[in-house]
């Protein structure tokens, strides 16, 4: 089955911030655009769905659509290094059933809620 999403922009304001942010929550390198300044995590590394950090008029804000990133199976691991990266966890790794998964809400260095995602028959770290 096919995804329904197949792309996602995350507005930045500063993008050398917003690269090491995501570079360590994520532990991976961007690919860069020819002649633009925005950035790309290409969707094979984390998934059928790929995301680019996007230097635009859009502002940055908790407000909007909320963007799932896939743990890869290291949901509390990923939460760990968006708080030492300087993010803010707002909602701690929760199971929300076989349907949804474990899901996390941080704020990123740019001020975007973003959520994490993790299916619940991986479990987390610690059980």
């Amino acid at each position: 089955m096919a995804n329904t999403i197949v792309w996602a922009d995350i507005p930045v304001t500063d993008m050398d911030r917003a690269k090491k942010f995501y570079g360590a929550v994520l532990q991976t390198e961007f690919m860069s655009f020819p002649g633009s300044e925005d950035v790309a995590i290409p969707p094979r590394e984390f998934g059928p769905i790929a995301f680019d950090l996007a230097k635009t008029d859009r502002k940055p804000g908790t407000d909007g659509p909320t963007v799932y990133l896939g743990s890869m199976g290291d949901i509390n691991g990923m939460v760990k290094r968006v708080e030492e990266a300087g993010g803010t966890v707002l909602q701690p790794p929760t199971d929300m059933g076989p349907m949804v998964g474990i899901i996390a809400f941080i704020l990123d260095s740019e001020g975007n809620r973003i959520g994490i995602q993790q299916q619940s028959d991986q479990k987390m770290p610690g059980q």
